[in-house]
C-alpha cells in the first residue's frame, strides 16, 4: 500500500460514523416507498408474520447487489455506461438507461399515488386553504423536487442529509405504530424460520412476488455505483462503501418487517387495497396518534422514494446516452425532470380523469422483464472484469451468490412476461361495464410489484 493509499485509508477511520455512510441510506429511501409499504401490509395482514423469512432473503440479494454497486463506484474511475461503453458499445448503455427511464416512471407513478393518499387522510384540513385541494399538493410537491435538483449547488450531499431526516422519520414512526400493536414475540421469531407451509398456503402468490420485487430492486443497487462516485469516495474508502450498503440494506429489511409485523398484529384478515386502507385500518386501533404516525411515516416513505427514484431514471439514462453522470451536469437534471414530470401527469389523470392506467403498467412490466436481467447483468459483469476491478474482482462466494439473485430475477421477469403480461392484455381487450370504473386497477408502484390501489 502507497503512503498516499495509507493516508487516505487513515482519514477514512477517523470521519465520524455519519460521514462513512450515506449511499446506502439513499438507496434504502427508495426502495421504501409507497409499493413496499402496501406490499409488506397486505402479506402481513393475509398471513401474519409467516412470511418474514422472505423479507430477510429478498434483503440478502439486495445486499449482494448493492455491495456490487459499491465495489464498482468505488474502485472504477468512470461511470457504469463509461464503462459499458468502451467495452460493449453505446447500445448497451443507451438500452439500460431507457430500461431504467421507464422503470423509474413507472415507479414514479405509484409514488405520487402514495403522496396523495398520505395527504387525502388530511383533505379536510387542506381545503380549508383557500383555492388549495389534495391535488394541488402533489403538483406542489413536484415542483419542490424539481427545485430542489437545479437549485442546490452539491446536489449530492443535500439529497444524503434529506434522506437521513425521512429514515430518521420512517423508523421512529412505524417503530412506534409496533409497540402500539403489541405482537407475539413466539410468532414474530417464528416468521423468521422458513417452511414449506408458509408458501403453499398462500392464496395469491403475486403479493409473495410483489413484496420480494419491491424489496430487490436491482436499479436501486445499481445506481450505487452513482451515489458512491458523488459522495467523492475512492478505492480508499472500499470499506466504508461495503459497510454503507450493507447498512442501508439493514434499515430497509428492518422498516420492512416491522410493516409486515404491525400489519400481522392490528390488521389480520383485513383486506388492503391500496395504502390509504392500511392508514384507516389502524385508526381504531392506535386512535388519531397512530394514525397520524403511519401517515407520517408513509409521507416520508412516498417522498424520500419520490426524489431519489426519479434521479435514478434521470441519472442513468443521461449516463447511458452519454450526456453526463454528475449532478453538475445538465443532461441527468433535466432527464429527472422528465421522469418527475411524467410520472406526476400519469398519477393525476388515473385520481381525477378516470384515465384507464392498463395500458401503461403493459408497457412497464414489459420494459422491467427486459431490463432488470439486463441491469442486474451488466453489474455483475462488470464486477467481474480484472481490467475495471484488479484484485477487487468479485470472490467466488459472491458470484453464486450474485447467480441465485440473478436466476431470481429471471423468474420473477418470467412470470411477469408469462403471467401477469398475458392477463393483463385479456382483461384490457375485454369490455368494461360502467361500475368497473370504480374498481381497484393495478398500479406500478415497484420495480417488479404491481399492486392495487382504487380510483376516486
Amino acid at each position: 500500500m502507497s503512503d498516499s493509499t495509507e493516508d487516505s485509508a487513515k482519514t477514512s477511520a477517523a470521519r465520524p460514523w455519519y460521514q462513512r455512510i450515506g449511499p446506502g441510506v439513499i438507496t434504502a429511501c427508495v426502495v421504501i416507498g409507497p409499493g413496499s409499504i402496501l406490499s409488506s401490509s397486505q402479506v402481513g395482514a393475509a398471513n401474519g408474520f409467516a412470511l418474514i423469512w422472505v423479507v430477510v432473503l429478498a434483503v440478502g440479494f439486495m445486499m449482494i447487489y448493492m455491495t456490487l454497486g459499491a465495489r464498482l463506484g468505488v474502485v472504477a474511475n468512470q461511470s457504469p455506461a463509461t464503462l459499458l461503453t468502451e467495452r460493449v458499445g453505446r447500445w448497451l448503455a443507451a438500452l439500460i438507461g431507457i430500461g431504467v427511464f421507464f422503470i423509474s416512471a413507472a415507479f414514479q407513478f405509484g409514488n405520487n399515488i402514495g403522496v396523495h393518499a398520505a395527504f387525502k387522510e388530511y383533505e379536510g384540513y387542506i381545503t380549508k386553504v383557500p383555492l388549495m385541494q389534495v391535488d394541488y399538493v402533489v403538483v406542489l410537491f413536484n415542483m419542490l423536487a424539481i427545485f430542489f435538483v437545479f437549485g442546490f449547488r452539491n446536489l449530492y450531499r443535500a439529497i444524503e442529509r434529506l434522506m437521513m431526516v425521512f429514515v430518521g422519520m420512517m423508523l421512529l414512526s412505524f417503530a412506534v405504530n409496533l409497540l402500539f400493536a403489541k405482537p407475539s414475540p413466539t410468532e414474530f421469531l417464528a416468521g423468521f424460520v422458513p417452511t414449506p407451509g408458509s408458501i403453499f398456503a398462500l392464496d395469491d402468490p403475486f403479493f409473495l412476488l410483489a413484496l420480494v420485487g419491491t424489496t430487490f430492486v436491482i436499479t436501486a443497487a445499481y445506481n450505487q455505483a452513482y451515489l458512491v462516485q458523488q459522495k467523492g469516495w475512492e478505492k480508499a474508502d472500499l470499506k466504508d462503501g461495503l459497510v454503507d450498503a450493507r447498512i442501508g440494506s439493514v434499515i430497509m429489511g428492518l422498516i420492512t418487517v416491522i410493516l409486515m409485523s404491525t400489519a400481522a398484529a392490528a390488521l389480520r384478515g383485513d383486506e388492503l387495497k391500496n395504502v390509504s386502507d392500511v392508514a384507516a385500518g389502524l385508526r381504531p386501533a392506535f386512535g388519531d396518534w397512530g394514525h397520524t404516525l403511519f401517515c407520517l411515516g408513509l409521507f416520508s416513505a412516498a417522498y424520500s422514494s419520490f426524489l431519489v427514484n426519479s434521479m435514478i431514471g434521470g441519472f442513468i439514462l443521461a449516463d447511458g446516452l452519454g450526456l453526463g453522470s454528475k449532478p453538475t451536469d445538465l443532461g441527468p437534471k433535466v432527464a429527472t425532470t422528465t421522469v418527475l414530470l411524467t410520472g406526476m401527469v400519469v398519477a393525476l389523470l388515473v385520481l381525477k380523469a378516470n384515465f384507464n392506467p392498463v395500458p401503461a403498467v403493459i408497457a412497464a412490466q414489459a420494459v422491467t422483464v427486459i431490463a432488470a436481467p439486463l441491469v442486474a447483468g451488466a453489474l455483475w459483469w462488470l464486477t467481474n472484469r480484472v481490467d475495471i476491478m484488479g484484485s477487487d474482482r468479485n470472490s467466488p462466494t459472491v458470484n453464486v451468490l450474485a447467480g441465485v439473485g440473478f436466476v431470481l430475477l429471471l423468474a420473477m421477469a418470467g412470470y411477469t412476461a408469462l403471467v401477469k403480461i398475458p392477463a393483463k392484455i385479456q382483461s384490457f381487450r375485454e369490455p368494461k361495464p360502467p361500475s368497473a370504473l370504480r374498481q381497484p386497477v393495478e398500479l406500478p408502484l415497484g420495480t417488479i410489484g404491481i399492486v392495487r390501489a382504487v380510483k376516486p
